[in-house]
This record gives structure tokens, C-alpha cells and sequence, in this order.
């Protein structure tokens, strides 16, 4: 194995001068960097990890945060983000808080931050004021991706916006009795976007001077298979929506399972619409409102580390755009209701 003394020898320059070079530091022209480059490639020189950390104070390895992982959506987003960091030569650390039941967590802890970390991507996790206060005290820079958190930098879209357009449209297809899954339970009330779209839907429907009836806003845990379970009193009840919403594509394709099971074609008897655009959406003709999961990842990622290399660089707040994708789930309302709509 090579050492940094052969590159120093190979490059003719101080090893200090490679240390500093190749670490990306000030005080070496462009000219001594690039011969630098050259020698420790040549030599296949890659430099250990934990003396270029001692050496310099960085790990490059940046945490992220996440409420749970089992869920497209947040695989999605961490992929995104470790694409954005490994073209910087930074990795990715990752602090899964789920507690043992949905909507439950653990609570972000010094021992899981302190001289591990650079930085801290915060992904649709609300922090108390003890968790931004660590994060304070060790002088970490912050991105969130999902809800704003103080004057922190953050990459979302806007929940409220994309949870009135799927409701719009199916009120422009005549829809009136329409069922939302999705609905928030006390244990997952500090959850963010859960709240916010279950808002957008009610006050979308008074907008249009309709109401849901409350057996008809169905707590679900955000899983298909939760909402196929969840969704079926509403189903086989004495009177049955002719449109369901679901707050994510999860829960709205357990939906359309629960409709088959109850002998109710989709969208003939019962349009459904999600939002997201699962990667199984496509497939499985539902209609949506589209969010780009992976760019806002690579998106959180590129806006750390510009906070990595400027420390005075200026917060952000991006809110990406969404997009009303149509398919064959959704259609005008049935012209008969009641048992005759049940094959």
C-alpha cells in the first residue's frame, strides 16, 4: 500500500502540502493540486479515513434522519441525497428513530451525532427544541426535507397544494360523497405532512360547500396493507363514498385492493387517487399527484454541502413543484348508487 510520503516523494511537494491537496484546502495552486492528484492515482494512494478525519476535524460523513425506513418514499429520498454527497466524497450515516409502533420515535441523541457527523439532514422529522438545541451546540449545519424547521435550509413541496389538487379533481369530475384515508392519529400528530393534507382536504371540500361525513376519514398507518384493512367499513357500510383520496399512492393502491375485495370496480363504481407517484403507480394505472422524490434528495444533499464549504452560505427554502398525473383510476361518478353498484 502507498503511503502519503510517496505521493509527497512521487509529487515533489511536502506531505503537508498533499494533505492539504488533496482535502480540498486552500494555500496550493491549481497547478501543485493537480500534480498532487496525479501522484496518489498513480500510486493508488486513497488515505485512511480516520487520520484524515483526526487531522482535520470532518468525517465526511453526513447524518440522516429519518422517522422510519421501511417506506418508498424515504428510501427514495436517501438515495437521492447519497448521490448528491458521494460526487463530494462525503457517505452517508443513518439515524433511524422509528420507536417500536407507528408514530412513535426515539429521541435524537448527542451520542449518535458527536464527532461522527459534518452535518445533519433532517427528513420529515419534526425536532423538539432539545434535538435543535444539540444540533446548535455541536455548530452542525442543518437541511430538512418535508417540514421547516426555524430558519434551517429545506427542500419540500407544498403538502396543502398537492392535497388540494387531488381533491380538485375529482370534485371537477362530479364527485360529491368522497372518503379520505390518511387521517392522523394522536400518536402520529407531531407528524407534519400527515397533518397538513389531511387540512387540504377538508378545507378543499368546504370550499366547495361539502363536508365528509367523519366515518368516512379513515386513520391508516400509511401502508398498503394497512389502508386495504382500514378503508373496508367504509366500503361495505350503509353508504359508500364514490371517490377516495388517500394522503399517499401506499395507501391509495390498498385502497383499490380493498375495492376489489368488496366487489367494487375501479373506477366504475369508485375512482381513487394518491399522492406521490409511487414507483408502482405507473404499473398500476393510478391516478396521482407527482412529487420528484429522488431530486429533492439530491437537492438537500447539494444544499449541505455548499453550508459544508461556506459556512456563511445563505439558508434556503426550496419548494419543488407537484403534478396532477391522470390515469385510470379516476373517472365521472356512477350514475346509480346503492347495492346495484356492488357486481
Amino acid at each position: 500500500m502507498s503511503t502519503i510520503n510517496d505521493v509527497a516523494r512521487a509529487a515533489g511537494v511536502s506531505v503537508a502540502t498533499v494533505s492539504r491537496a488533496l482535502r480540498g484546502l486552500d494555500r496550493v495552486s491549481p497547478q501543485t493540486r493537480a500534480r498532487v492528484a496525479q501522484a496518489a492515482t498513480e500510486l493508488h494512494y486513497v488515505a485512511s479515513p480516520t487520520a484524515s478525519s483526526l487531522a482535520s476535524g470532518r468525517t465526511k460523513v453526513v447524518a440522516v434522519v429519518v422517522p422510519f425506513l421501511t417506506r418508498w418514499f424515504f428510501a427514495t429520498v436517501i438515495s437521492g441525497i447519497e448521490k448528491a454527497l458521494r460526487r463530494h466524497d462525503h457517505h452517508v450515516l443513518l439515524i433511524d428513530l422509528e420507536g417500536e409502533s407507528f408514530g412513535t420515535r426515539l429521541h435524537l441523541s448527542h451520542s449518535m451525532l458527536w464527532k461522527r457527523v459534518d452535518g445533519v439532514i433532517v427528513l420529515a422529522t419534526p425536532l423538539d427544541e432539545q434535538e435543535q438545541a444539540l444540533i446548535d451546540r455541536l455548530g452542525l449545519p442543518v437541511v430538512t426535507i418535508g417540514n421547516r424547521i426555524r430558519d434551517w435550509s429545506c427542500v419540500r413541496i407544498d403538502d396543502k397544494e398537492a392535497m388540494r389538487t387531488a381533491v380538485r379533481h375529482v370534485l371537477d369530475l362530479g364527485h360529491t360523497d368522497v372518503a379520505y384515508v390518511g387521517g392522523v392519529p394522536d400518536a402520529s400528530a407531531h407528524l407534519q405532512t400527515p397533518q397538513d393534507r389531511a387540512r387540504a382536504f377538508a378545507d378543499t371540500l368546504a370550499e366547495r360547500g361539502l363536508g365528509c361525513p367523519p366515518e368516512w376519514v379513515v386513520e391508516s398507518d400509511w401502508t398498503a396493507v394497512g389502508a386495504a384493512r382500514d378503508i373496508m367499513a367504509v366500503l361495505n357500510g350503509p353508504s359508500c363514498p364514490t371517490a377516495v383520496v388517500a394522503a399517499s399512492d401506499e395507501m391509495a393502491l390498498g385502497v383499490m385492493v380493498a375495492a376489489r375485495r368488496s366487489g367494487l370496480a375501479v373506477p366504475q363504481d369508485l375512482s381513487v387517487i394518491g399522492v406521490d407517484d409511487h414507483v408502482l403507480s405507473e404499473a398500476l394505472d393510478l391516478t396521482t399527484v407527482r412529487q420528484d422524490v429522488l431530486r429533492q434528495g439530491r437537492r438537500a444533499g447539494e444544499a449541505l454541502m455548499r453550508q459544508l464549504v461556506d459556512e456563511a452560505a445563505a439558508a434556503v427554502d426550496e419548494v419543488m413543484p407537484v403534478q396532477l398525473v391522470v390515469r385510470a383510476s379516476t373517472a365521472p361518478p356512477p350514475k346509480t348508487r346503492g347495492g346495484t353498484r356492488r357486481s
